[in-house]
């Protein structure tokens, strides 16, 4: 039967409740609290220790005096620089006493950058922690108060590997995603605001502070912004263009491939359907490199073309220069923008006509059925019934392959490194190509040409892009409640 659509309230409202009651109950804590509680804003095991917990009081206050000691130690030094990122440049002269060369105690502006930015991330940290163990002391002296049973450091200990045990679970694996995830975007976001280029290398140079200047570069065109702007709005396009023909080719071509091989008429289905997983079976990195081999300017598809006519048959329609002895399938707009689509067809299909199998397989046959008696064709129950139902279980994966596809680094790169070279000089100016998709662009711009600070910003904007469309999308699918018309 049909379950009933249920309200929710919305999770945006709770979260900032909440987090005004974590500051609030903070407030509570400091105006209500004992002058035990109290103490704990110098001393934070001081509560502790006033309620007897001896061993909990002096781990909390030895925390506290070895954050103080690191922060005195590790964070100072690098945040003292914080706001210059250095301003002593490396330096080497010949001793003639040892006849060596000798170094100058000099600054080293990405590594300021890299411990002043996990400083801060610390000093965060401590805060937090901070707070939380003034509402822990202010709930101990609540609960003495009121005659109740106040835990001992064993029975914290116990409950932690007991009735808590997914808090010490957590703990580590959200250390790992911090230090992994966190820290380098941190990072990321903050180069997008310096000058850190090929000009200004640490640490030979030192790089800078310049605010906003690069996000100017990137939205605006001419001058001394090396056409960066019209690069950007290129290369958007054709990112976009590509993420929704990436996408959507794949998973009607899957659902196609699917329903054709699963049809009653068809015969030897399996062996089809093995065919066709082959090309999942080989690595996509050798796949490319083959495909591009093959469709080079002097490939074996320009030679079997040629051979055939279709070279000649081309010119004579106006799709190649007379003087042109070759199709460029990977090497001029246009003809590379639609090699790619279709070549992505021939990797990506496989892997969505197997998932499509999948969910064919657990399709609502009552529905079939019923539509059947009413008289509905096949093409009607096909795109009446089956493709909603595909959209409904498959909504969430076709989010993440669009997302997945922005970012789709094998394809654009792999077909087209070392074969596309770009004819528009406002392109090349910015290192750019009309192949390239925003995450291809940033690659190049770092690991070719050391652009550090234009390829942050570009990951910023790719982060962007794709955070708005999984939430907007994300909330329009669970908002349309379809998920509810095929559950029992």
């Amino acid at each position: 039967m049909r379950i009933e659509r249920r309200k929710k309230k919305g999770s945006g409202g709770e979260a900032l409740r909440g987090f005004k009651n974590y500051f609030t109950d903070f407030g509570s804590a400091v105006k209500n609290g004992d002058l035990g509680t109290k103490a704990s804003l110098l001393v934070m095991g001081a509560g502790f220790l006033a309620r007897k917990q001896i061993i909990k009081g002096i781990l909390v206050t030895l925390v506290e005096l070895m954050y103080f000691l690191a922060f005195a130690l590790y964070s100072v030094p690098y945040l003292s620089k914080f706001g210059t990122l250095g301003t002593v440049k490396m330096e080497q002269s010949f001793d003639p006493i040892t006849m060596q060369q000798t170094t100058n105690d000099y600054d080293n502006s990405f590594l300021i950058l890299i411990h002043s930015m996990i400083s801060l991330f610390l000093l965060v940290v401590f805060v937090m922690y901070y707070i939380h163990n003034m509402k822990a002391v202010y709930e101990v002296q609540k609960n003495a108060q009121a005659g109740k049973h106040v835990n001992s450091f064993r029975e914290d200990l116990r409950d932690m590997l007991g009735k808590k045990f997914h808090v010490t679970l957590l703990t580590l694996p959200s250390i790992g995603v911090v230090m992994m995830n966190i820290l380098p975007i941190l990072v990321l976001v903050a180069i997008a605001f310096t000058n850190y280029d090929q000009s200004h290398m640490p640490p030979a140079s030192l790089f800078t502070w310049v605010g906003f200047e690069n996000f100017k570069a990137l939205f605006s065109s001419g001058g001394m912004t090396i056409t960066f702007g019209y690069a950007f709005g290129k290369v958007l396009s054709w990112t976009l263009i590509w993420a929704v023909f990436a996408t959507f080719t794949n998973f009607i071509g899957g659902i196609l491939l699917a329903v054709l091989i699963n049809s009653k008429g068809v015969k030897f289905p399996k062996m089809w359907r093995s065919l066709f997983v082959v090309a999942i079976a080989v690595p996509q990195f050798v796949t490319l490199i083959l495909v591009r081999n093959f469709f080079r300017d002097d490939g074996i598809v320009n030679t079997l073309c040629a051979n055939a006519g279709i070279t000649d048959f081309l010119k004579n329609i106006g799709l190649l220069g007379a003087n042109m002895n070759y199709i460029p399938f990977l090497t001029s707009k246009g003809w590379a923008n639609v090699m790619i689509i279709l070549i992505n067809i021939w990797v990506g299909v496989p892997y969505q006509m197997l998932i499509a199998t999948g969910v064919l397989m657990n399709a609502p046959l009552d529905q079939v059925e019923s539509a059947r008696i009413d008289g509905a064709s096949s093409s009607q129950v096909f795109w009446k019934i089956t493709i909603p139902y595909i959209l409904v279980v498959q909504g969430p994966a076709l989010i993440t392959d669009f997302v997945r596809n922005i970012n789709n680094f094998n394809v654009i790169y792999l077909l087209t490194q070392d074969v596309y070279t770009t004819t528009d000089q406002m392109l090349a100016n910015s290192n750019a190509k009309e192949v390239d998709l925003l995450v291809t662009w940033l690659f190049r711009l770092t690991n070719e040409y050391y652009n550090y600070k234009m390829a942050s910003v570009i990951g910023i904007i790719v982060f962007i892009i794709c955070v708005v469309f999984t939430l907007v999308s994300y909330s329009r699918l669970m908002a349309g409640g379809r998920e509810e018309d095929y559950q029992i």
